[in-house]
């Protein structure tokens, strides 16, 4: 029996475009739908999902109280998704060994014993050893280390990530560790070339022809070594961390960056913008540089992200350089359009 399809919408979902057919892909228009953000996420618990696990496993609205710290220590080291669907599991497993609790002090007879508010200690004692660690912004600074933002590539979540860059005598070689992908290998490959031929202009050698890597070899690496890490959002970091540990210049670090930059030192926007500065400003970041082309995205920031944070654009990296040590003299930084054809 025929059957007429053609005003038929075949919607089809899925969390990776990989394991897709590719002559079935092209026939499709794909639509990217973010997951929630930390902060959307909280919403929605305190809105939706508290009440519908305090009612499912069968307390009162007062017998069980869930404030904002405690559903973000649910969130931030409990889950790690896209979506809310563990997040509800959590919140229920909550709910239910509270109900145990109260159960226990009126069958025993002591109610004036039973706490219903909630605390981050509770948590802990329900649920177990937080399953996820994030990163907190440092509280010193030293030169070689930079704060540079990752939105991760599942879970709707972003956060801080370290790049640390050290020296050490050798024949002018780079060594990267920490799980890094080849994009970002690239990225540090990319910094490292822009700092070497703009050096001079840095003051970080008093002769343009010195090679400033003649006589020393550098590590740079991202910890956390057993995350995969990949992109190019790290470059801007990359050649800030550079600059750090060959001029001893430390960077604030209540500062993080994020930008990739080309090898003439532009720095271009980058994804996850949104996700990354929820995960900033939640790891204690105080200012955030930002290319130039992400202006944009900073216009649909919920607003207790833009209050808390203070954000700079940048589009080349003399930009950066000026803004993170704004008392510092560079014989460059006046100039960097002329020097720029260094490269």
């Amino acid at each position: 029996m025929p059957i007429d399809l053609s005003k038929i919408v075949f919607i089809a979902t899925a969390n990776s475009l990989d394991t897709i057919p590719a002559p079935l892909l092209d026939r499709m228009e794909t639509i990217y739908l973010p997951g929630y953000t930390t902060l959307e996420k909280r919403h929605i618990a305190m809105q939706h999902l508290v009440p519908k696990q305090i009612r499912v496993n069968g307390l009162a609205e007062d017998q069980i109280n869930f404030n904002k710290e405690v559903v973000s220590k649910i969130i931030e080291s409990y889950t790690r998704e896209a979506g809310v669907r563990n997040l509800e599991r959590e919140i229920g497993s909550v709910c239910r060994a509270k109900a145990v609790d109260f159960a226990e002090a009126k069958d025993g007879g002591q109610l004036e014993t039973y706490r219903a508010q909630l605390t981050v200690d509770d948590i802990e004692t329900i649920l177990g050893i937080e399953r996820f660690e994030e990163e907190i912004a440092e509280t010193t600074s030293r030169p070689g280390i930079v704060t540079g933002l990752v939105a991760y590539s599942s879970g709707g979540n972003g956060s801080i990530l370290f790049i640390e860059v050290a020296d050490m005598p050798g024949d002018g070689r780079l060594q990267l560790t920490g799980k890094l992908g080849d994009v970002l290998k690239e990225s540090v490959e990319v910094a490292l070339s822009w700092v070497k031929a703009h050096a001079f202009e840095l003051g970080l050698t008093s002769d343009p022809t010195t090679n400033i890597m003649k006589e020393r070899s550098i590590h740079v690496h991202c910890p956390s070594g057993a995350i995969p890490k990949d992109g190019p959002s790290s470059g801007i970091g990359q050649a800030i961390a550079l600059i750090s540990l060959f001029s001893g210049k430390s960077v604030p670090p209540t500062m993080a960056m994020t930008g990739e930059i080309s090898l003439r030192g532009r720095v271009t926007a980058v994804g996850g913008i949104k996700e990354k500065l929820i995960g900033a400003l939640r790891a204690g970041v105080k200012t955030v540089l930002l290319p130039a082309q992400n202006r944009k995205d900073v216009k649909d920031l919920p607003q207790e992200v833009k209050d808390g944070l203070e954000i700079l654009h940048v589009s080349h990296i003399w930009e950066a350089v000026r803004l993170v040590w704004p008392e510092s003299q560079w014989p460059g930084l006046e100039h960097y359009a002329a020097i720029e054809s260094r490269l």
